[in-house]
């Protein structure tokens, strides 16, 4: 699972769209602020102490066999829960991923043809990343793994098209909308076409993440949305358009409304500081899953990389799942283990093959064949080593308008991480990353050929200077199908936290369904919690920091339009027309 390159990039467009006129509320707020660069995040409502609850009494049953399958994201946030204090002793666990390192995708194997390091893509940390800042500040690990926050770019064949500002630091802290509005700086897109966006506030105003709000909006394409709202094609095309594209990694047209809100709303709109980004100093797996995991198998939790699980047994009744049959990539060798509790922590596309390959068992239930419908979309991860040094305005930037169809982002690896080079390596010319989403038509080009478009896109960008420096040396990752598609209908395809069909089976990862309101890495983190949880039985919401109420004026909308569709309804909210029955 890959979580998560670039994020949107339209803060000011959606910010526009959001009605403004009160002050924000201070309530919800919480005590234990997460660390960060510069300053403190505003305090958010408290939580129990994570993963932390006092033994039971009395003699202790047997531990249970709990099997996870994947360690991304997800799955180590859902170990880490299992093995905390007052937890470890009713539960064994396994982690289980096909990857040769735990951490999924995330994992620092990459490397170039030299031999020096690369990634399978660059992963921010948003500022409403609440409950993955408070555990690396639970990690205390001897320095800060991220860096501070700084102005990002935006690009286009034509040159730079808009900047986007530190919001914590730009100015007061105003009502959301009113600050990204005002701080955003568009270079070539005029006010009338940015005043197009305005009607969109109707549709954050209905659309409150609820699942009748889903059911509503899932079913239509973000751009058909826009398109009948009345948002202009220039404003649609340079703005929205490579925000789906960068962050759900596809088209608008082949992307849910429902999606597109929620993940707008999360990271763009919630506060006007939300779209504020921190990205690690080197590669994650280094610089957080390492450390993480030798926390967790100080805790008991045993990791078995290279190892697929192929086949599930269920019991006579067919209503649990009581082995899975494991296969070392390795050795070849198959083994069965047994298990009381499965968490399915792995994408859509995974958890769709497991279904298909497993037609007797987990295709016998109507649940999990929905899921064989769950696809994903694909990602080239590129990483270029120059013989020069680059003087870049912004270390992490999108693009748009290169490709058809294709998101694009670029970050400069030497300003981003401490050592971009390997202890062994002599370079000093700049590091650039380079990733592509929606890219199946860049994954058929061979390597030599996506180096020198690669190499291209960045002379556009970066004109003469970079136009002068060499390639020393390059990584190509390739990722056909790794990252979640949340095409339109996509809301009931994927599971809950709990399985319905399989009393003993769970699900984590951000293709899961959970009212968090959370999205990418930090919505993986707190389904691996919510896991977690029902497995020990508990509160599902135990130690998971929410995201607290919505700002004053944003819920005043919400509470308007709950209101009208209550009296239309004639007390069936459900009942009343939505927004789509008076669009043309």
């Amino acid at each position: 699972m890959l979580r998560h390159p670039s994020r949107p990039t339209c803060a000011a467009l959606l910010a526009a769209a959001v009605l403004s006129v009160l002050p924000p509320s201070a309530e919800g707020y919480w005590s234990a602020p997460a660390r960060v660069q510069g300053r403190l995040h505003p305090p958010r409502p408290p939580a129990a102490s994570l993963f932390s609850a006092p033994a039971g009494e009395g003699a202790a049953p047997a531990p249970r066999e709990v099997l996870i399958i994947g360690s991304g994201w997800g799955g180590l946030s859902c170990a880490h829960a299992l093995s905390s204090a007052g937890a470890r002793e009713s539960v064994r666990v396994t982690v289980v991923d096909a990857l040769p390192r735990p951490g999924g995708l995330v994992s620092d194997s990459a490397k170039t043809r030299g031999g020096r390091p690369a990634e399978a893509g660059q992963h921010g940390f948003w500022a409403e990343y609440r409950n993955i800042f408070r555990l690396l500040d639970a990690l205390e690990l001897d320095e800060d793994p991220l860096t501070g926050y700084a102005e990002q770019g935006q690009w286009s064949p034509r040159g730079l098209e808009g900047t986007w500002p530190v919001y914590c630091e730009a100015g007061p802290q105003l009502p959301t909308g009113i600050g990204q509005a005002l701080f955003t700086r568009f270079e070539k897109l005029g006010p009338l076409d940015l005043a197009t966006a305005l009607p969109l506030v109707l549709a954050f105003s209905e659309f409150d993440d609820s699942e009748e709000a889903w059911r509503r909006y899932d079913g239509v394409s973000f751009r058909d949305l826009c398109v009948r709202l009345g948002v202009s094609k220039r404003t649609y095309e340079e703005i929205f358009e490579p925000m789906i594209l960068t962050g759900l990694f596809a088209p608008g047209a082949q992307c849910s409304a429902a999606a597109a809100l929620g993940m707008a709303y999360f990271f763009v709109l919630r506060h006007q500081d939300s779209f504020d980004v921190r990205w690690c100093r080197g590669n994650v797996g280094e610089k957080i899953f390492a450390p993480w995991l030798e926390r967790m198998e100080g805790r008991g939790v045993t990791f078995a990389p290279s190892t697929r699980a192929e086949d599930f047994v269920l019991d006579d009744a067919g209503t649990r799942i009581v082995g899975v049959r494991c296969k070392d990539a390795a050795s070849g060798e198959t083994t069965t283990r047994s298990v009381d509790e499965v968490v399915f922590a792995v994408g859509g596309a995974a958890l769709a093959g497991m279904v298909r390959s497993n037609p007797s068992s987990l295709g016998r239930h109507a649940e999990f064949r929905k899921f064989s419908n769950l696809r994903g979309t694909s990602v080239l991860a590129t990483r270029i080593y120059l013989d020069k040094k680059i003087d870049t305005p912004y270390s992490a930037n999108a693009c748009w308008g290169f490709d058809e169809d294709v998101g694009m982002t670029w970050f400069d690896i030497t300003k981003l991480h401490d050592d971009p080079h390997s202890a062994d390596d002599a370079g000093t010319g700049s590091v650039i990353e380079v990733d592509f989403y929606h890219a199946n038509s860049l994954l058929a080009m061979d390597d030599d050929s996506v180096i020198a478009k690669v190499k291209a896109d960045l002379d556009v960008i970066l004109g003469a200077a970079c136009q002068a420096a060499q390639v020393e040396d390059a990584a190509v990752v390739r990722l056909p199908g790794a990252v979640n598609w949340y095409y339109p209908g996509s809301h009931t395809d994927m599971p809950e936290v709990r399985s319905e069909a399989l009393e003993n089976a769970y699900f984590a990862g951000d293709i899961v369904n959970t009212r968090h309101g959370s999205w990418s890495q930090e919505k993986a983190f707190v389904t691996g919690v919510e896991a977690a949880n029902m497995i020990l039985g508990r509160d599902p919401e135990e130690g998971i920091v929410s995201l607290g109420e919505d700002e004053a004026h944003v819920a005043f909308g919400r509470n308007v339009v709950a209101g009208l569709k209550n009296v239309f309804g004639g007390g069936r909210p459900e009942r009343a027309p939505s927004l789509f029955d008076f669009l043309p």
